[in-house]
């Protein structure tokens, strides 16, 4: 998709539509039911790795499918309007396996990327500390020098899928930097490292990955656990975050998209007083009005993804933000009015939307919150002084 095309490739149509029958082929009863029971939805995690669709934007010679984050994008989507959203496609292929592609050795490049894209290998990533927040700039993870290798003390916090991940990408600062701005130094810790620790984060989210305290008790790294430089600066780190936020977006609108189906044929099938509910005003037009931010919003993720793939990072991170918003804004907006479709049905097991209310809410959080996303353009957009 260019700037005066709104027409996707037939190569990502094509693949949309292979995704769209392998979610198909699980649904939300199976995603719903895997979270209920506290279980991984590895089937359908193995099986779109075998198909190839984990890793389409890893590059070919890594076992990839060598195209963007446009690509890897359209399957979460299309996965998550079939009811069945993988969460790490989010951080494992688009955050790790870019940021490894992209500055990551020969050497990380042939041991990681191969497993990131057919799905064998989960890396996620580890920024969030709690005493941070949204300002990364406070980031108090310390890398120091030991001999040759390093080693790494710190706390992160709300890390997703750390339970079923081979390696964790740990965002922090080396120890002549603790001060003045953040110059990230970006760390591959394997889970099983002496000194590593988590502890689950109860949370009242139904989904089936989980959320994590970390703990780095001096944990002691070789020298090729770095990725790039360590005096990269924030661009190193940007070029992973960028890529979350249009996954974040293509994750929403999947919920988006799903919820609104049901709405709409909930709404063409219950019928009150001899006529299909739909045929009212006050529920028609709720619904046609999602359809339209629903399509507003797609078409700036599709723009983000266009800029980021054609390598203008600043250009992305406006898009991808706004993009950002715009997809939690309308899933929010299309699973609330799912449920009023539906009346006391909305919250019964049967229709399959009450495990998305509270699921939807985290996309205004999360991976940067609604205010900093307004922070953002109201600075960088509209030229406004910084309010932070």
């Amino acid at each position: 998709m260019n700037a005066m095309n709104f027409i996707e490739p037939e190569e990502r149509i094509a693949l949309r539509k292979a995704v769209a029958e392998l979610g198909a082929k699980y649904g939300h009863e199976y995603y719903a039911r895997k979270a209920r029971a506290d279980e991984k939805t590895h089937e359908l995690w193995d099986e779109a790795g075998r198909l190839g669709y984990l890793g389409v934007n890893i590059p070919e010679e890594y076992g990839g499918g060598g195209a963007g984050i446009a690509d890897l994008a359209a399957v979460l989507e299309e996965l998550a309007a079939a009811g069945s959203p993988l969460l790490l496609m989010v951080v494992s292929p688009a955050i790790c396996g870019t940021v490894i592609s992209r500055f990551g050795t020969e050497e990380q490049k042939k041991q990681w990327l191969p497993g990131i894209a057919d799905g064998t290998k989960r890396m996620v990533f580890a920024i969030t500390e709690p005493d941070a927040g949204s300002n990364s700039h406070k980031i108090t993870t310390t890398a120091k020098r030991d001999g040759d290798g390093w080693v790494l003390s710190g706390r992160k916090v709300f890390i997703s899928g750390v339970d079923e991940a081979d390696a964790v990408l740990v965002v922090g600062r080396t120890e002549d930097a603790k001060t003045g701005k953040l110059k990230p130094a970006l760390f591959i810790l394997p889970t099983g490292t002496e000194g590593f620790e988590y502890t689950k984060i109860p949370m009242d989210i139904i989904a089936p990955e989980n959320q994590f305290s970390l703990f780095l008790d001096d944990v002691k790294l070789p020298a090729e656990a770095l990725v790039g430089e360590e005096d990269a600066a924030i661009a190193q780190l940007f070029a992973g975050l960028n890529p979350e936020r249009i996954m974040g977006a293509s994750f929403s609108l999947g919920i988006a998209r799903y919820a609104l189906a049901k709405a709409v044929g909930y709404a063409n099938e219950r019928k009150v007083w001899g006529a299909p509910i739909g045929t009212h005003q006050g529920l028609a037009h709720p619904l046609a009005e999602i359809k339209i931010e629903l399509e507003l919003a797609k078409l700036m993720t599709q723009k983000a993804a266009s800029l980021y793939d054609s390598g203008d990072d600043f250009g992305a991170g406006e898009s991808a933000n706004m993009a950002k918003y715009a997809a939690a804004e309308v899933a929010i907006r299309a699973t609330d009015q799912a449920v009023q479709t539906h009346g006391g049905n909305g919250l019964a097991t049967e229709y399959g939307l009450g495990t998305l209310v509270t699921a939807v809410r985290l996309g205004r959080i999360a991976p940067v919150s609604r205010e900093m996303v307004l922070n953002f353009v109201g600075q960088h957009s509209l030229g406004l002084p910084k309010s932070y």
